[in-house]
């Protein structure tokens, strides 16, 4: 029986964080048990879709078949991720989910995962983001499910620790800037340190053989009154050190500077989108408009790739889909154009054709409307046949 708690700080369905699944359930048993806790977005109208998609990403993704149940005993890997940690905390303390995990902590068994929402409960104290960040509450905390404690760490975790989606305001720190979690922070028992785990990278623990490992595209800041130490991914330590480093013990060595990932890690959702973005921005501009159309078809790729991820915080995927909707609309609009000035529409049009067969094929038949109709204000009519599509010069 393994014994592993990994700690996600965002893209938990990502294919950033497929070899980090991997790599945990390559230590189970054949036939072991895997058990998705759907708690913190249960209130969530979407629930039944953003279950359905975790569980086809750890069947394709990751090569487990897991189960959506609301507890977790006699499972042998445990996940749970997105949504609200104060809404987690609620039910879970009352069917005794909390006493659960911590058991399985304590008795260091089984391949616990906690992403996101579910990893800002593992701590003594979690942040309500949602009523802090949405809602406008004054910051405070809520008690942790402490899940840390069994491993002698008096720390609360934050994920989401180097967000930067808000532009021209702070969301550091799990959206609550400084200002806020320095204020929050004087209010943690003395001794408390914060750990703080950057999106798209782990925190994995060998409960067994007591080593640390910070894997991913970022880093893990241990975080007290006046001090800050980031250990960046790649970096190897033990259970020992990371305790030292979070009391503070004077004189405690940070580990060596690590040895780069042996796989580069995966680019997220939104950095492919800014580059096709920019890639069709640079074939316009040419103008190609070839090239233009097959930037299309790789935001379309990329959409499909990162279909399982259950991430909204940053836009995802719908806001991907809505920039291929505008990007198909500008198409349309320059095919009219070269309609009138090149004999060569064949080669502006096959590409369009393939991209609409490939969303039509992925059951995204609103998108693949609107490229029809892009297509038909540029000049381009199609008309579905039993032989597959034809295209004709619009009268």
């Amino acid at each position: 029986m393994p014994g592993l708690l990994v700690l996600m700080g965002s893209g938990e369905t990502s294919p950033t964080m497929v070899e980090i699944h991997r790599a945990a359930a390559r230590t189970l048993r054949p036939g072991a048990r895997a058990v998705l806790l759907d708690t913190p977005y249960a209130f969530q109208e979407n629930r039944a879709d953003i279950s359905a998609r975790a569980c086809r990403y750890f069947a394709h993704s990751v090569g487990l078949d897991v189960e959506v149940a609301p507890g977790i005993t006699g499972a042998d890997w445990v996940f749970s991720g997105p949504g609200s940690p104060t809404y987690a905390l609620d039910r879970w303390a009352g069917s005794g989910v909390a006493g659960d995990l911590r058991a399985r902590i304590r008795a260091r068994e089984g391949v616990t995962v906690l992403a996101s929402a579910a990893a800002c409960t593992a701590g003594l104290a979690t942040v309500p983001v949602y009523e802090i960040y949405k809602v406008g509450a004054e910051p405070h905390w809520r008690e942790g499910i402490d899940l840390l404690e069994p491993l002698g760490l008096q720390t609360v975790l934050i994920p989401h620790f180097d967000n930067a989606e808000g532009g021209t305001h702070d969301t550091r720190f799990c959206y609550l800037g400084e200002r806020r979690l320095s204020r929050m922070e004087r209010e943690l028992p003395p001794g408390t340190a914060v750990l703080g785990l950057d999106e798209h990278t782990a925190l994995v623990i060998d409960l067994r053989a007591e080593s640390v490992h910070v894997t991913g595209r970022g880093g893990l800041t241990v975080r007290r009154p006046g001090a800050r130490t980031v250990l960046p991914a790649g970096t190897r330590t033990t259970l020992a050190g990371l305790r030292r480093l979070a009391e503070g013990v004077t004189g405690t060595p940070v580990p060596p500077p690590p040895e780069p990932e042996a796989a580069p890690a995966e680019v997220t959702l939104e950095e492919s989108v800014q580059a096709c973005e920019e890639l069709f921005t640079s074939a316009v501009a040419r103008p190609d408009l070839v090239a233009a159309a097959q930037a299309v078809l790789d935001l379309e790729a990329e959409i499909v790739k990162w279909a399982a991820d259950t991430e909204e915080d940053a836009g995802g995927v719908e806001q991907a889909r809505e920039l291929m909707r505008h990007l198909i609309a500008r198409l349309g609009d320059l095919a009219a154009t070269a309609t009138q000035r090149s004999q060569a529409l064949p080669s502006l049009v096959e590409p369009l054709l393939t991209l609409r067969a490939d969303l039509r094929g992925e059951g995204c038949y609103d998108v693949a409307d609107a490229l029809r109709s892009a297509m038909l204000r540029g000049g381009v009519l199609v008309e579905d046949t039993p032989d597959g599509p034809r295209w004709t010069p619009a009268p």
